[in-house]
């Protein structure tokens, strides 16, 4: 059963789930628990999906795609069993201009099998009906096996889907021939419900396996055993960033990765205990361990959340670590680039698998989204005064 928390339960969960009172000067997050009943929660999305203005929540679960309404995050189901596997990521934006996003979809999570398409990977458009609710059709397009992240990215001349493969076709252990295709899918949006509108393009990453990708200023950054790439989404750029020859200490292989103003942050390695910011001087890029004691780290954002003009890192993971605790951290950045004693936003209350950082409430302040793995839930905090 999906259950949204009442106020008094969600007050006794965030004070359970906070290590002290926050400092001054760092936010209040105030947890509301929309669903208990995650199965997985491989993959989370904001945009507005009713089109009243308001940014509304989605979740790819592992046999189901819904939708939360704001402001009181009634589910509504969208999709269920795509493929025999399970779905494993999904993106949402408004491609059209009608103030609702389009949402596309990743399934058959296999990641084993490198070779078999029709075992492994699976790529969707989503058409909505046309009036009312009711299940949206899912509209099939082409696809590499493992299939693992997807991203609406906007460009010059709308919008491409860019998806990418955990693998190289063929590899083995993340070793082969072949590099990641990391794929942008183009359409015209009047005719997305056309699997033959659709085109795509590989793009030019040189990365054999690569785990996930951030998007900022016009660029993909590109996260992968080799390190970081940086892509342009038409093609017209390619650039291995940081590898272990040009990082210091060297780069350990990326899992999670989220492009701030002027830094990198990530975890490593894959599912790994490393969270990590990155640094570029005169194409070297200095290597900062902001802690090592995640267990399986699979949640990353960065943003300004106490509103001092600095951006900072929330990091959250789904294994207990070594003190038996899961959660979702914040570190915040000082003025001279350093970085604070980690801030606990939620300890044990959601394990988390995925986390959006966003202002859902136009308050301008921002709030965090979180999946949870093994809690089964997942969790709005609202970042308060």
């Amino acid at each position: 059963m999906r259950l949204n928390l009442p106020v008094s339960l969600v007050l006794l969960f965030t004070s359970i789930s906070l290590h002290a009172a926050p400092p001054a000067g760092v936010p209040r997050f105030e947890a509301q628990v929309i669903d208990t009943a995650v199965e997985i929660g491989y993959g989370l999305a904001v945009g507005d999906v009713d089109g009243d203005g308001k940014a509304d929540v989605l979740l790819c679960d592992k046999r189901e795609i819904s939708w939360f309404r704001n402001p009181d995050w009634q589910e509504t189901p969208i999709a269920k069993n795509l493929t025999l596997r399970d779905h494993v990521c999904l993106a949402a934006a408004d491609i059209d201009g009608d103030g609702k996003v389009e949402v596309a979809a990743g399934a058959q999570w296999n990641p084993g099998e490198t070779n078999d398409k029709a075992q492994s990977g699976a790529v969707f458009f989503l058409r909505r009906p046309e009036s009312g609710e009711g299940p949206w059709k899912a509209v099939p397009l082409y696809h590499d096996p493992t299939t693992h992240r997807m991203r609406w990215v906007p460009t010059a001349k709308g919008h491409d889907l860019v998806v990418l493969p955990l693998h190289g076709i063929g590899n083995k252990d993340g070793a082969g021939e072949n590099t990641v295709n990391v794929r942008a899918y183009r359409v015209d949006p009047t005719k997305a419900g056309d699997p033959a509108a659709w085109t795509h393009e590989v793009l030019g990453t040189k990365m054999h396996v690569a785990h996930n990708f951030d998007l900022r200023d016009g660029h993909l950054y590109i996260g992968g055993a080799a390190g970081i790439s940086r892509e342009k989404a038409d093609g017209s750029e390619s650039t291995m960033l940081v590898t272990t020859e040009n990082s210091t200490p060297p780069t350990r292989g990326v899992g999670e990765i989220a492009k701030g103003s002027d830094f990198i942050a990530a975890v490593e390695p894959f599912h790994g205990n490393d969270l990590v910011v990155y640094r570029e001087k005169d194409g070297q890029w200095s290597r900062t361990l902001l802690t090592d004691a995640l267990n399986q780290g699979h949640a990353l954002g960065v943003g300004d959340f106490n509103a001092d003009g600095r951006e900072d890192v929330a990091v959250g993971w789904r294994n207990p670590d070594a003190e038996g605790h899961v959660g979702v951290k914040i570190f915040f950045q000082k003025a001279d680039g350093s970085w604070e004693n980690p801030f606990w936003v939620a300890r044990d209350l959601v394990a988390a698998e995925d986390l959006k950082v966003t202002d859902l409430n136009g308050d301008g302040r921002l709030d965090l989204v979180v999946a949870g793995r093994s809690t089964k839930n997942l969790v709005i905090f609202w970042n308060r005064p």
